[in-house]
């Protein structure tokens, strides 16, 4: 067994941040990072980007997340197999994802 001490900045009172309202917290972060970042990592491959000047990174991370949500509300599970499906037909596909074919 290890014991670890962790600090916590809360605007909850003394009476709110119960040991296992602050476990809660802290865990949903780790929901955002499985669902969102780790998924932009590992299907768009977020982290070999080679875009790195002024709002280059920032523009893309949304466009990425812009994506994958576009996916997940037509259905898709497997976001890495969704883009491989849109790359099939790259000028149809998309369009029709987004409505606009």
């Amino acid at each position: 067994r290890t014991r670890e001490t962790v600090y916590v900045i809360t605007d909850l009172t003394s009476r709110q941040a119960t040991p296992e309202r602050i476990a809660k917290v802290v865990r949903s972060q780790w929901v955002i990072e499985n669902r969102l970042h780790f998924v932009r990592d590992t299907a768009s491959h977020e982290d070999a980007s080679k875009v790195r000047t002024g709002h280059g990174p920032e523009n893309m991370a949304t466009l990425r997340s812009f994506a994958i949500n576009q996916l997940r509300a037509a259905g898709h599970t497997n976001i890495a197999a969704g883009l491989r499906e849109m790359s099939l037909r790259p000028f149809e596909r998309p369009l029709t994802l987004l409505g606009l074919n």
